[in-house]
């Protein structure tokens, strides 16, 4: 199989349990270091999806790997090639797609459950769910919907936490490839922005951090159906 092509915007947002998910099934894949000033491919050739992790830039900065990554999603999206984007992943695939980015009206940090909005198009990424499921978040801005996108998902903070498109990409404001490793580093690489918001969907870092293991066990269950339902449609 042709590898997903997973980007990295911050040495301290990688892909976490996604990668993890990909080798369990034998699915082979690259990382583009934007951080580190890796090159941006300009075709896709040879590249089963792409992956577009978190980071604590705003698409909306006027930053140079900007323009090309929003090229590149929508050559994807125009090519059937699956793209999934977590966090400010989900909000490049907005904007590439058309829609806007700006200011959440409530800055979420930490976890909090997120619902099912239109039961016929989370079906098949999410199956027959109807319980709040369990997500993390650390967000400040949040995304508009783009033309033809359902959204699938919502918390009681952010109305667009995911939304879906052609029935092979899905756009996340959550999080799902977190683990206890990724939590820990970002609730002390973090702390100051936590400490400095006032915002009532903002949680302590020790809050944040228990039962971390029970937690991020049961995220994980929720990202092996948006992962197992998003792999199906990779060219081999």
């Amino acid at each position: 199989m042709h590898p997903v092509l997973v980007f990295r915007h911050s040495p301290t947002e990688g892909p976490g349990y996604f990668t993890t998910f990909l080798a369990r099934h034998g699915i082979p894949w690259q990382l583009v270091r934007i951080d580190a000033g890796d090159a941006i491919p300009q075709t896709l050739n040879g590249i089963s999806g792409v992956c577009l992790m978190g980071g604590p830039m705003s698409v909306n900065d006027d930053l140079p790997w900007i323009p090309p990554v929003l090229a590149l999603i929508r050559l994807a999206v125009t090519a059937n090639i699956p793209v999934i984007g977590h966090c400010l992943g989900g909000q490049l695939m907005a904007r590439a797609l058309g829609a806007t980015v700006g200011p959440a009206p409530i800055k979420e940090i930490g976890w909090g459950d997120v619902s099912i909005t239109d039961a016929d198009a989370a079906r098949p990424w999410l199956g027959d769910a109807t319980q709040p499921m369990p997500a993390f978040h650390w967000h400040g801005e949040t995304f508009s919907l783009p033309p033809g996108a359902v959204r699938i998902l919502e918390s009681a903070w952010c109305a667009n936490q995911a939304y879906v498109l052609n029935d092979r990409h899905i756009g996340m404001q959550c999080h799902v490839e977190m683990t206890p490793e990724l939590i820990a580093s970002w609730c002390k690489n973090g702390a100051d922005e936590i400490n400095a918001s006032s915002s009532p969907g903002v949680q302590p870092p020790d809050v944040i951090q228990a039962d971390m293991a029970t937690r991020t066990a049961q995220l994980h269950r929720l990202a092996d159906k948006i992962y197992s339902r998003w792999i199906q449609g990779l060219s081999q």
